[in-house]
């Protein structure tokens, strides 16, 4: 009968990140879970399109994806996903700026299929010219269709990341530019996996009801990834800018998607990360209708689906409920989302949105605010990472933060111990209005331009009769001060957005 292991449900056998593995240090990260009849694998690389070279941008995402999505030097990638098939197995790749991750999960009865499968696609990847045409096509289809046409709400965010951090290595989107992606050769795919796919770069994820010989089996099977030490790639530092900044993106559209931001210098781990994380889900949870913002412009005014706000990055935010794990990065910014509003309705959401943000700076948060919201959030901590899966990328991204400890456990502690006066110091120290940089996405970006920098009041009317108390903030909202200089506000075609 097979032994499974049952350790406590994280142990973390090695914290070393950005150093160079020694000899008898590990380099994983498990989370056996004995009643767990899956394996969940996470093997992480320390690259991201951070690493991307100037001009090659896309290439750390393409690298992921061709051995992914591609042939292995003894299968075709049809005949790996025909083995996959009958296991009800999958293995994928994920690439942000600091990471790249390649995933999945098996039932233990297919283990050692899977795991001989996962091998040969992560070891000896084909870099068949066909499969590079296929996912180069694929990505470039992302970018010229998918992103620009079809989600307005994505792009919007993903043009604010580039906006914000211009000039830095965190500026391009993962994906790539259009020239970019057009540039890159397959040579170049191959040399940048055996630059970064190195068992030096390497922090091994492994989750479930495995056997307890089984994490000795992987590390010495991943002895046969090749030696290097890649170069590290300094943090962002995002250019000071003061004043309102807009970029806009101008398409054919009867709705407007807004994104504004600006970076911020507080990462997760410290009292003051989860003190703001209070303070940003009391005004925005992603996709709660008890948030504040949610609460002003749709519950009241029925403006759009929703309205959140973010101290860490969360991408796909229209497509998911919780914070997906291994996207850490060492410079975050702080944004609000405003989910496409009717264009008529734009400067009126824009400024609605302006406003309660400067009310929490200049106000903080009440007791009865703080005391509902770290309630709250105690409470729905608990469905942030359901899965073994989840749990383990959670613990791999504690090693990249350095947290001693588990992220989820010391938030839901910090829901106990912070003070309403940490907290609205921690807001009047990190949350600011005045600098900002903010996109739209939006139709007729010249009337929009000359509203911006004239300051012009911007009504809002109604189809359905509003109460008067609601009636007279809409007053004082149309006429929030915009001051945006005519230079702080450029606008972008969208068929020229991510091209260059």
């Amino acid at each position: 009968m097979k032994q499974t292991i049952t350790l406590p449900i994280f142990v973390i056998l090695s914290l070393f990140w950005g150093c160079s593995l020694q000899k008898g240090e590990e380099n994983m990260v498990l989370l056996p879970v004995a009643d767990d009849p899956t394996i969940s694998f996470r093997i992480l690389f320390k690259v991201g399109s951070q690493n991307d070279p100037r001009g090659k941008e896309g290439l750390a995402a393409l690298t992921a994806a061709m051995i992914t999505n591609g042939a292995t030097k003894t299968r075709s990638y049809e005949a790996i996903l025909d083995l996959l098939y009958p296991m009800a197995a999958y293995i994928n790749s994920q690439v942000d700026k600091e990471m790249t991750v390649i995933y999945g999960r098996v039932h233990r009865d297919n283990l050692d299929d899977y795991y001989a499968l996962l091998k040969e696609v992560l070891f000896e990847p084909a870099f068949d010219e066909k499969d590079f045409q296929r996912v180069k096509s694929n990505f470039l289809n992302y970018v010229q269709r998918t992103l620009r046409y079809a989600d307005d709400e994505e792009l919007g965010k993903e043009v604010l990341y580039e906006f914000i951090f211009q000039g830095t290595p965190y500026q391009h989107l993962e994906e790539g530019h259009v020239k970019s992606l057009q540039s890159i050769t397959l040579e170049e795919v191959k040399n940048f996996y055996r630059t970064y796919y190195t068992r030096e770069n390497v922090l091994i994820g492994l989750g479930g009801g495995f056997e307890a010989s089984f994490p000795e089996r992987m590390k010495a099977d991943f002895a046969v990834l090749p030696a290097g030490n890649p170069p590290a790639v300094p943090p962002p530092q995002p250019r000071p800018f003061e004043g309102l900044h807009v970029r806009i993106v101008e398409k054919a559209a009867r709705a407007t998607a807004i994104s504004f931001g600006y970076p911020i210098g507080v990462t997760r781990g410290s009292r003051e990360f989860y003190a703001l994380a209070l303070a940003t889900s009391w005004l925005g949870e992603h996709r709660n209708s008890s948030s504040h913002l949610y609460q002003v412009i749709r519950e009241k005014r029925g403006l759009n689906y929703g309205d959140y706000a973010y101290i860490e990055h969360f991408p796909n935010g229209g497509r998911r409920q919780f914070p997906p794990t291994n996207i850490a990065r060492r410079q975050q910014i702080f944004q609000i989302w405003i989910r496409p509003v009717p264009n008529e309705a734009r400067l009126f959401a824009f400024r609605a949105a302006l406003r309660e943000l400067q009310k929490l700076v200049d106000n903080g948060m009440s007791r009865e605010e703080f005391e509902l919201t770290r309630k709250f959030l105690k409470n729905y901590i608990l469905h942030f990472a359901p899965t073994t899966m989840m749990k383990l990328g959670y613990a791999m991204d504690d090693v990249f933060y350095g947290i001693k400890g588990h992220h989820l456990e010391i938030f839901r502690k910090m829901m106990d111990e912070l003070t309403l006066q940490e907290v609205n110091q921690a807001i009047k120290t990190y949350f600011q209005y005045r600098n900002i940089k903010a996109v739209f996405v939006t139709a007729d970006g010249q009337a929009l331009k000359q509203a911006l920098v004239n300051n012009t009041p911007s009504p809002i009317q109604y189809p359905t009769p509003k109460p008067a108390e609601i009636l007279e903030e809409d007053q004082e909202i149309a006429a929030y001060p915009l001051r945006v200089k005519p230079e702080h506000v450029e606008i972008i075609p969208v068929d020229r957005v991510f091209e260059d």
